[in-house]
């Protein structure tokens, strides 16, 4: 990595700012009674000066004042006038090389800190490897290594020196990381890794270039196509528990930098940088498949039951004529019956007479017709699709790892029940067969005189299936959006390493009865504290009845006369695409050239592109929905651009002030 590269000119300025509010300065800086009888040992106002500022900057941020150190003006104004000299005396201090040494050996001497050399810096770079293991990001390097040395009580080099030792840090990490999966991947591995660059037989692609295509509609052929996928990396049957032993940021890095770069840039990598990112672009890929299948899935079971719903609505409405007609029938028979009830008339006649008896029978036959179960709901409309499903859900159930807490017991075993039924080749749902999940809504459709019914029962269960996948309630072995909430936990061993050495960053390490008992104090006396107001009805915003408890919302901030100016003023802002106002929010602050090239770091070309991947990520709609909404725009564009050139440091860089604004 380029030391330019390592820290941005806004983390520069960042590290290097001192304080400037009196308070901050008084609390840092405010000299000793004993800094003050050093201070006046100097001769002239401005060796006092200088001495001072020497003083302060190396007991914080603990930097040397060095012949191209720059000084907050703040704080020369500030200590200058504690001293009572003038400010142009700064001016004046270290016109002897000498003298400015000289002072900054005195000080090191009085508080205890050595300047720092050549052993220095590989302990440095030692310690710093340890933190690259876990994060590459140049900003956590330099903090790291910054207080480190202040632990060590060494005073802090140039900021370059710390740049170039954490670059080789850096470095060093990589090359560990590299050797750490390396070590785990036997011959066959290697080979399976290298035949990923090959291209396809028949086909322009290379095997890794189909392997990392996204769906393209959400149908039963796109499924099976990623079902494939999932399947042929899992045929890798590469050591996938080595991707633990490697920190989950830096894996993720490599596996990007694999994902923006084409198969001829990763066979030019030496070996071990080759096969260690190509494991780790396997691992990712393969969680970002898996969950793109059940994604799909998810999208499938929502086409499906908005199209029944849809097709629910325009029966209802084509029937609204011949619902008319039939009151009006109606309407007439009671009429006839009433007036020969009156009359004292026979009412079979009047029947035959007012409306006859044909018109009855057609008239009740279109009642059971419009009022049968499967037009009640639009639900029992989705039967028609069950072909559809069962084109890939026997390969999707088959292909997935399922996991289910206490609350899902049932839908598992319902979803093992379909298994065996897709691998047996049997149709009947059995009679012992788990029910508890069905609610209510599919229950007069699965249950019927002769049984379960089979498509309603795994149509049910493929839809419970989405919802518990989201909930939580079930989770997938090898996927990322919805694995198991424990992996988002410290190990057991993690957790009683940290806490044995004391770094557990919790409000107390013990968890033990101390503690609960003093939250549990602290409850009680909190709880007398609302009865008592309660009791005497001054409890804000509260009214406790006998009816209960009524809580007066809150209410609006915006008086109601300013609404219409609101809605005046909205409709003054012209209607443009969001696109063409970051476009113009760019032109003004330059933005977008922070988003700069994994390998080549050079900005994107294709700003609207660059803009439209951003939009996707911080709206949370995605790339898939995204293309999907843009024209002339493909999943693979936005994949590509995201990949290559937005990264938590680009988002640093472009959300942090301009480089013009920093004066130190």
């Amino acid at each position: 990595m380029a030391l330019r590269s390592l820290l941005t000119v806004a983390e520069r300025g960042q590290i290097l700012a001192l304080p400037t509010g009196t308070e901050d300065l008084e609390a840092h800086y405010t000299p000793s009674d004993g800094d003050m009888s050093l201070i006046r040992q100097r001769r002239g106002d401005a060796n006092r000066l200088g001495f001072a500022i020497q003083l302060c900057l190396l007991r914080h941020p603990g930097i040397a004042l060095a012949e191209d150190t720059e000084v907050a003006p703040e704080l020369i104004s500030w200590m200058a006038s504690r001293l009572a000299v003038s400010i142009e005396a700064w001016d004046e201090y270290g016109t002897r090389e000498e003298t400015r040494q000289e002072h900054g050996r005195e000080i090191r001497a009085y508080l205890g800190i050595s300047a720092f050399g050549i052993a220095d810096f590989r302990q440095l770079v030692e310690h710093v490897s340890d933190v690259a293991a876990h994060t590459d990001k140049g900003l956590l390097l330099v903090k790291s290594a910054m207080d480190f040395l202040q632990a060590q009580k060494i005073a802090l080099p140039g900021i370059g020196i710390i740049e170039r030792a954490c670059a080789q840090a850096l470095t060093r990490a990589n090359r560990r990381i590299y050797a750490t999966l390396g070590e785990q991947l036997s011959v066959d591995h290697r080979q399976r890794l290298d035949g990923l660059l090959r291209r396809r037989p028949d086909s322009s692609l290379t095997e890794i270039g189909w392997l990392r295509q996204a769906p393209l509609r959400p149908n039963a052929r796109s499924m099976n196509e990623h079902i494939d996928r999932l399947t042929t990396w899992r045929a890798l049957d590469l050591p996938w528990a080595a991707s633990r032993l490697v920190h989950r940021n830096r894996l993720l890095k490599l596996a990007r930098e694999g994902a923006s770069m084409t198969a001829a840039d990763l066979s030019k990598f030496e070996p071990a940088r080759r096969y260690a990112t190509l494991f780790a672009l396997a691992t990712e890929s393969m969680a970002t498949v898996t969950d793109e299948i059940i994604e799909l899935h998810d999208r499938i079971i929502g086409r499906l039951i908005r199209t029944a719903q849809n097709k629910h609505n325009q029966t209802t409405l084509a029937s609204r004529s011949t619902v008319t007609a039939m009151m009006r029938l109606h309407s007439k028979l009671g009429d006839a019956l009433f007036e020969a009830k009156e009359n004292g008339e026979d009412p079979f006649a009047a029947i035959e007479t007012a409306i006859g008896w044909e018109s009855l029978a057609t008239s009740i036959a279109h009642a059971k017709e419009l009022t049968r179960p499967g037009l009640e709901d639009h639900l029992a409309l989705v039967s028609t699709h069950f072909t559809t499903l069962r084109r890939y859900t026997p390969a999707f159930l088959a292909v997935l790892d399922l996991h289910a807490a206490p609350a899902a017991h049932d839908l598992l075993a319902a979803i093992n029940v379909i298994r065996t039924l897709n691998s047996t080749g049997a149709r009947k749902i059995p009679d012992d067969a788990p029910t508890s999940f069905i609610r209510p809504r599919w229950k007069p459709l699965v249950f019927t005189h002769t049984g379960l019914d089979r498509g309603f029962y795994e149509f049910c269960a493929l839809a419970e299936l989405k919802n518990a996948l989201r909930s939580g309630d079930m989770w997938v072995t090898g996927s990322r959006q919805f694995r198991d909430f424990d992996d988002y936990l410290l190990t057991g061993a993690a957790y009683t390493g940290m806490k044995t050495t004391g770094k557990l960053p919790l409000v107390t390490a013990d968890g033990n009865t101390r503690y609960l008992q003093d939250r549990l104090a602290l409850l009680q006396e909190r709880l007398k504290e609302v009865n008592k107001l309660a009791s005497r009805d001054e409890l804000p915003g509260v009214l406790i009845t006998g009816k209960g408890v009524r809580i007066t919302p809150l209410e609006t901030i915006v008086p109601a006369h300013a609404q219409p100016l609101i809605d005046q003023a909205s409709a003054m802002f012209p209607r443009i695409r969001i696109t063409d106002l970051l476009m113009e929010v760019d032109s003004w602050t330059g933005f977008t050239r922070h988003f700069t090239n994994l390998k080549s770091g050079q900005p994107s070309k294709d700003k609207q592109l660059l803009l439209t991947a951003i939009l996707a990520d911080g709206i949370n709609l995605g790339l898939t929905k995204m293309a999907e909404s843009c024209t002339g725009v493909t999943y693979a564009q936005l994949d590509r651009h995201q990949a290559s050139y937005i990264r938590d440091e680009t988002y640093s860089a472009a959300l942090g002030p301009d480089p013009g604004s920093w004066t130190r």
